[in-house]
């Protein structure tokens, strides 16, 4: 009889018992069973070790295995667990977090509603920008504009955002009020800055004169886009968006689920970018991912708007778990650690040294664009660099890549040929080294196979 490991018996649950996000059962086989994390390497059951090069799911900024954390839980579900935070109630950890956020956030962003992860959180800003021009006698200002290659999650009205169309196929038509405006790529384009500025800024301005200033809600933007590649922005475009929606009085949206919380250099990247939203979007790493938790940072225009309606005109949003005492606990304690150890500052400094690292790749015969800004980075795999041709899909070269990452220890995600990098912010400059040889060594095993 065949004695089966621990590591055979999960696999042989997961397959019967669970279904992944994205799920489908040939994508899970052979799949990594993680089981402890300490700074910024994780082990899986058999005891392999990996550096995490994706921060988890961008999330993880103060890296793994932070006792403080778990320790602020605790303290906090031994003397309230959970309590309900509808209007009447509220509870000292809220109450504490909100008030922080709002000193931390750029400008008069300064009224925070909580969520339990990124797409509540956009589910609740295309809410809010909705009610702020309906009460205001303007119903017909209704509509939201995102961009192609956007993430805004997948839930049903952050999914019509999310500009990825293949989220949208097999569930039915979207829901109405959405459209998408087209992410130039400067490296396919070969334009400049100022170009590409130009061309994004052009693509929303047509919408909004196609369908009329009086239809729009709402532009919701990633500062720096994640999920689609880690497409940064030149500095003209974010300062243009806010000139734009303010000549249309439209609101600008951030959603910083992955850009928020030092990742960028800064607090936040509308910091780093020296523009302010009317709402802001947050989640993963305010927390660190430790625990569920996220939200929405409102101007004081709107927080006026909201609180200035007759309590039957009150906005009729709400979820169980928002202001959550035990995460909002979890997340003051995450950001003690973050302003004790300065996390922007080194996200900044070992970023720049991470995209110098990742510029050595350059000698490689395959290796393309390569951006970073803090710690997010990006190295785009091509058939030709010189001319900039993109490898065939079905070379599916991104995907291999990432195989052979993981053979040697490290983990991370591609969008096709794009590498995706953001390791936790208590990343070292000798970590670094790690993990760009260990990215050299896998990107040479699959160009050795072309």
């Amino acid at each position: 009889m065949t004695v089966r490991t621990r590591a055979e018996e999960l696999a042989a649950l997961d397959r019967a018992h669970l279904i992944h996000p994205l799920y489908h059962p040939k994508a899970q086989e052979g799949a990594i069973i993680f089981e402890r994390g300490e700074d910024i390497y994780l082990w899986d059951v058999t005891g392999k070790r990996y550096i995490d090069a994706l921060s988890g799911l961008w999330n993880v900024n103060v890296g793994h295995g932070r006792r403080e954390l778990a320790e602020a839980a605790k303290r906090q579900m031994e003397q309230l667990a959970f309590c309900n935070s509808y209007t009447g109630f509220a509870n000292p950890p809220a109450i504490e977090l909100a008030a922080r956020l709002a000193r931390l956030a750029p400008g008069d962003l300064n009224a925070v509603f909580f969520t339990s992860g990124g797409a509540e959180s956009n589910e609740s800003a295309f809410k809010m920008a909705r009610f702020f021009w309906n009460v205001q006698g303007r119903p017909g200002k209704y509509t939201i504009i995102s961009r192609y290659d956007g993430y805004h999650g997948v839930s049903l009205a952050a999914m019509a955002a999310t500009g990825m169309p293949n989220y949208w196929e097999r569930f039915g038509e979207l829901p109405p009020g959405f459209r998408h405006a087209v992410s130039p790529n400067p490296y396919r384009l070969g334009t400049t800055p100022e170009e590409t500025a130009r061309l994004a800024l052009d693509s929303i301005e047509q919408i909004v004169q196609r369908e009329g200033a009086d239809t729009i809600a709402a532009v919701i933007v990633e500062p720096i886009q994640g999920a689609g590649g880690v497409i940064i922005p030149p500095p003209q475009y974010l300062k243009g968006l806010r000139e734009l929606c303010d000549h249309h009085d439209i609101l600008l949206i951030f959603d910083e689920v992955i850009t928020g919380f030092c990742r960028t250099g800064n607090w936040f990247a509308g910091h780093t970018f020296g523009v302010q939203a009317d709402i802001m979007s947050f989640a993963k790493g305010v927390t660190s991912g430790y625990i569920q938790l996220g939200g929405i940072i409102i101007s004081e225009r709107i927080r006026r708007v909201l609180a200035e309606q007759p309590v039957e005109v009150r906005w009729m949003h709400a979820y169980t778990y928002s202001a959550h005492p035990t995460a909002c606990a979890v997340a003051l304690a995450n950001l003690d650690i973050m302003e004790r150890e300065r996390l922007w500052e080194n996200a900044a400094r070992v970023g720049a040294y991470l995209l110098r690292q990742l510029e050595t790749l350059r000698d490689l015969p395959h290796v393309g664009d390569v951006r970073g800004l803090g710690m997010l980075a990006r190295v785009e795999l091509v058939q030709n660099p010189a001319t900039k041709e993109p490898f065939p899909p079905q070379a599916r070269v991104g995907d291999r890549v990432v195989v052979e990452l993981r053979k040697r220890g490290v983990v991370t995600r591609n969008r096709a040929d794009v590498l995706c990098f953001a390791p936790p912010l208590i990343t070292t400059e000798q970590q670094v080294d790690e993990l760009v040889g260990i990215v050299r060594e896998a990107i040479q095993a699959v160009d050795a196979e072309l």
